[in-house]
C-alpha cells in the first residue's frame, strides 16, 4: 500500500512537471511570435518612412500611399497591443506573415518606381 501511495504521488508529480514545462514553453514560444512581430512591423515602419521621402520626391506629397500603409501598420500595433496575450500561435504567425508580406509588395512597388523614374529619364 505504502509503495502505490508513493508511485502515485510520483505520478502525479511527473504529469505537474510536464504541464509546468508545456507552459513555460508555449509562453516561451508566445513571447517570440510577438518579438518576430515587432521587429517586422519596425522594419516595415523604416522602410514606410524611407519610402515616404522617394515617393514625395517624385510624385509630390498629394498621391503618396505610404500614408495609408503607415495607418494599415499602426492598426496593427493596436491589434497586437490588444489581443496578444489571447491570440493563438498561428494568430500571430499570421500578423507576421501579413507584415512581411507587405514590407515585399512595398519593395516591389519601389522598384517599379523607379524603373519607371529611370525610363523616363
Amino acid at each position: 500500500m505504502n509503495s502505490a501511495l508513493i508511485l502515485i504521488v510520483l505520478i502525479l508529480l511527473g504529469g505537474g512537471l510536464w504541464q509546468v514545462l508545456r507552459l513555460r514553453r508555449s509562453a516561451t514560444l508566445r513571447q517570440q511570435a510577438i518579438r518576430q512581430i515587432l521587429d517586422a512591423a519596425d522594419a516595415l515602419e523604416a522602410r514606410l518612412r524611407a519610402a515616404r521621402g522617394e515617393i514625395e520626391a517624385i510624385a509630390g506629397d498629394h498621391t503618396n500611399p505610404v500614408q495609408a500603409a503607415m495607418q494599415d501598420l499602426l492598426r496593427q500595433r493596436l491589434w497586437l497591443q490588444d489581443n496578444a496575450l489571447s491570440a493563438s500561435l498561428p494568430q500571430l504567425e499570421n500578423v507576421r506573415h501579413g507584415l512581411v508580406e507587405a514590407g515585399g509588395r512595398l519593395e516591389q512597388q519601389l522598384q517599379q518606381l523607379q524603373h519607371a523614374r529611370s525610363g523616363a529619364v
